[in-house]
């Protein structure tokens, strides 16, 4: 068998990663939060949201919290929110220096940090990646077409991350980027609630055209602020990750803006909701991020007034709609 990889999160994207590892034959192990769920995955070797995909028999699934002892690998499939709860659980039995790649995609509450920043506090100094870009886990169980991007500051990492990962139907991409990559995976997901909801009003897609455009602007914005390469953004990671989160109708984002868009009441839809919608703390966390740069997010703004406020979305579009006209390009001015 191949190197020892521990899975952490049994969801889509961490089932999805599991199996895939799997069939490049690295000994790996599935670790969740959850007995129920792990007792449920031992005897059907298959995730509910990705029916038909077969969890190998060679893929050990766990509950223990000492999984972590002897992990060359570490990928953190855990949804943001829970990242240092669970990591808080599982880091007495962290090897030192083992490196530990996440697909999580939000900003913490709180913290304001992102997926990697809370697992290096958490388990100390040791290498770190992310994982993303437009990657529909249903689409790649199905063995679709797709790409992704591995960042990493740590060259060996991102090779690494190329050769598990990269199949006839998932080609991957290097980045050194992680603080750009991070940002654009969490910052879609606050515009992808955005689009469901203008999808649930029938608002048509000029709107929706004009609403990814200017979601770009704004995580470019904020991403930049912060210190993440511009170029970044308009990448598979940016704008790849952007569109096909908007667009499908199996991002739950999306779905969920959908449902607020037809009327709904933001708490009680997540309520009914069997997964974790990351774009909605992402809201918060964006907010408070951009207020503290001083960076302008009137998108995120408007949003996070429908989520947390009780604004109604019609409202919201009004008050965009109306605010004082601009230049497109910002920093310019006509002649």
């Amino acid at each position: 068998m191949g190197i020892r990889i521990k899975v952490i999160g049994d969801g889509a994207m961490g089932t999805l990663c599991t199996v895939l590892l799997a069939t490049k034959h690295c000994a790996v192990t599935l670790w969740g939060n959850f007995p129920a769920d792990i007792e449920k995955l031992s005897a059907t070797r298959e995730n509910p949201h990705l029916p038909g995909l077969q969890i190998p028999p060679t893929v050990e699934l766990s509950t223990d919290p000492a999984v972590l002892r002897d992990a060359e690998l570490i990928l953190c499939a855990v949804p943001t929110q829970y990242i240092r709860g669970v990591f808080e659980r599982l880091r007495a039995a962290a090897p030192a220096g083992v490196p530990v790649v996440s697909i999580s995609k939000g900003i913490e509450n709180g913290t304001l940090l992102r997926p990697t920043q809370i697992i290096l506090e958490l388990l100390g100094p040791r290498p770190v990646a992310a994982l993303s870009g437009p990657n529909i886990s249903g689409e790649l169980a199905r063995k679709l077409p797709a790409t992704a991007v591995a960042a990493s500051p740590h060259t060996a990492l991102t090779k690494q991350l190329q050769e598990l990962f990269s199949t006839p139907f998932l080609r991957v991409y290097r980045n050194h980027d992680l603080l750009g990559v991070e940002l654009a995976g969490a910052l879609k997901n606050v515009i992808a609630i955005a689009a469901g909801i203008l999808d649930g009003m029938q608002a048509g897609n000029n709107a929706k055209a004009a609403l990814l455009t200017r979601g770009l602007v704004e995580i470019s914005r904020l991403g930049v602020a912060l210190g993440a390469q511009p170029e970044t953004f308009s990448g598979l990671a940016g704008l790849g990750d952007l569109v096909t989160t908007c667009v499908s109708p199996e991002g739950r984002n999306r779905s969920f803006g959908e449902q607020i868009g037809r009327g709904g009441k933001p708490a009680e839809i997540q309520a009914r909701m069997t997964g974790v919608v990351e774009g909605m703390p992402t809201t918060k966390s964006v907010v408070q991020l951009a207020r503290q740069m001083n960076v302008e997010m009137p998108l995120s703004e408007a949003l996070y007034k429908v989520l947390f406020e009780g604004k109604e979305p019609r409202a919201a579009i009004t008050e965009l709609m109306t605010r004082e006209p601009k230049h497109e390009v910002e920093g310019r001015d006509e002649l």
